[in-house]
C-alpha cells in the first residue's frame, strides 16, 4: 500500500497565462493522484520568465514535497525551466550522458546543434522516460520536470507515479469528503463550532464554503482519511444543539 502524499503542480508557459491555450494539466494530474490515494495540495501557473521560475522553484525545493512541473524543458530560447531548476537547486547545468545518447539515437545528425541542448540538465538529475518522442524529462529534489505537451507529460507522470508512488488500487484509504448544508445563519456564527471541532478531529480538514444567491447556504463538513462518520456525527450534534438548520449536502 502506498503512503498518501500531498503533491504540488507547477505549469509554466506564457501561452496559458495569456489565454492562447487552456491548461489541462491540473485536472489530469489531480485525477491521477486521487486514483492512487494522493492529493494535489497546491498549484502554480508561471510565465516564461527566468527570475519568476527560479524564485518559485527555490521555494518548492526547500519545502521538500513531491512536485510535477510541466513546460519549458525544450531547446528553444523561451524554454528556461532546465536552467532555472539548476540555479534553484544550486547545481550546474551539465550534459547528461544517457540523455545525450537517447537524443543522438532518436535524431541522428539532426540532434545537433539544437536538440542536443535538451540533454543539458541539472547535475544529479535522474531521467524520466518519454514514450512519445523518447526525449526524457528529469527528476531532481523530488520534482519531476515534464514537457508541456499533454500527450507526452501525462504518460510520463503515470510512469513516475506507478514506479515511485503506487499504482491505482494500491493506495491506502482514499481521500474522502462529507458535508451538510447549513441554512439561515452567517458563516461567522460557525466559527466557535469550527474551532471546537477542529481541535476534536485534528487528523481531518474542517471546511466551510458559503454559497450566495437564492439558495443561500454554507457547505460545512470534513475532508480527509479516517473516521469521517464520527466527525460528521459530532458536527450535526453541535448544529442541533445550536438550533441551526441543515440538510444533506448535494454532490
Amino acid at each position: 500500500m502506498s503512503t498518501p502524499l500531498a503533491f504540488g503542480l507547477i505549469v509554466i508557459g506564457d501561452e496559458v497565462l495569456n489565454g492562447t491555450r487552456t491548461d489541462g494539466h491540473f485536472p489530469a494530474l489531480r485525477g491521477r493522484l486521487l486514483a492512487r490515494g494522493h492529493q494535489l495540495a497546491w498549484y502554480w501557473m508561471l510565465p516564461d520568465d527566468p527570475p519568476t521560475i527560479e524564485r518559485h522553484l527555490r521555494l518548492s525545493f526547500a519545502a521538500g514535497e513531491p512536485v510535477f512541473c510541466c513546460g519549458g524543458i525544450g531547446a528553444t530560447p523561451d524554454d528556461h525551466t532546465r536552467a532555472c531548476a539548476a540555479a534553484a537547486a544550486g547545481v550546474p547545468l551539465v550534459q547528461h550522458p544517457e540523455a545525450r545518447t537517447i537524443i543522438e539515437e532518436r535524431f541522428g545528425d539532426e540532434a545537433y546543434p539544437h536538440r542536443i541542448l535538451m540533454a543539458d540538465l541539472p547535475e544529479g538529475s535522474r531521467l524520466i522516460p518519454n514514450p512519445v518522442t523518447r526525449v526524457p524529462g528529469f527528476q531532481i529534489k523530488r520534482h519531476c520536470f515534464l514537457p508541456g505537451f499533454p500527450s507526452m507529460a501525462w504518460p510520463m507522470a503515470d510512469w513516475v507515479l506507478d514506479t515511485q508512488f503506487g499504482k491505482p488500487g494500491e493506495q491506502s484509504a482514499p481521500l474522502a469528503e462529507q458535508a451538510v448544508e447549513v441554512l439561515g445563519v452567517p458563516e461567522s456564527h460557525l466559527i466557535p463550532m469550527m474551532q471546537a471541532l477542529g481541535a476534536e478531529f485534528p487528523a481531518l480538514k474542517l471546511f466551510s464554503l458559503p454559497h450566495m444567491g437564492e439558495d443561500a447556504h454554507i457547505r460545512f463538513g470534513f475532508r480527509g482519511r479516517g473516521d469521517l462518520e464520527s466527525a460528521m456525527s459530532a458536527l450535526k450534534t453541535r448544529l442541533a444543539a445550536a438550533n441551526m438548520s441543515y440538510r444533506d449536502a448535494r454532490a
